[in-house]
């Protein structure tokens, strides 16, 4: 009889054990991390030196380009030809060279946002095994949480943490 009562006791407290569940915002959290922050505007600047050396090369070209029609003018047709097959060529090569930068710029920054959005997922699973959440669920514009109660929200807590690791 005692080990039926142990037993009911028993399953009636794993019956009334609740999941503790929380959200967080995935965009307010990439909005405001500010080595995420800090990781784009390193990006950024870089982009725009980037453009700015893709400028300054398509004018040389260009300058170069109108020095070589006033040049040909006084050429034979075929060494004009020739002259002008080379430049193009010339042109081609440097527009390939700042493509495969561009790209490697792009494939640079996306692995470091990678690495962010790896670290941001490691540190809610750490808050959440730490606080003793069964679930924390991802909100903002493609998460899962179309409604939550404000006291559930973690964000800032999470935000705060990633934010001081980070300054640290």
């Amino acid at each position: 009889m005692k080990k039926l009562v142990v037993l009911a006791i028993a399953i009636t407290a794993m019956a009334c054990q609740q999941n503790k569940i929380a959200f967080v915002d995935s965009v307010k959290i990439m909005d405001e991390y500010q080595e995420k922050i800090d990781v784009d505007a390193r990006f950024k600047t870089k982009a725009e030196a980037m453009n700015k050396k893709r400028d300054s090369i398509s004018q040389a070209f260009q300058m170069e380009l109108q020095q070589f029609q006033t040049k040909a003018q006084s050429m034979s047709q075929q060494k004009a030809q020739e002259e002008y097959s080379l430049l193009q060529q010339r042109g081609q090569r440097v527009g390939q060279q700042l493509q495969q930068e561009e790209q490697q710029l792009q494939q640079i920054s996306q692995a470091e946002m990678d690495t962010l959005v790896k670290k941001v997922k490691k540190e809610i699973r750490e808050y959440g095994k730490a606080n003793g959440y069964t679930y924390i669920l991802g909100g903002g514009e493609s998460g899962s949480v179309i409604y939550g109660d404000e006291t559930k929200d973690v964000t800032d807590a999470i935000l705060s943490i990633l934010n001081d690791k980070y300054e640290n």
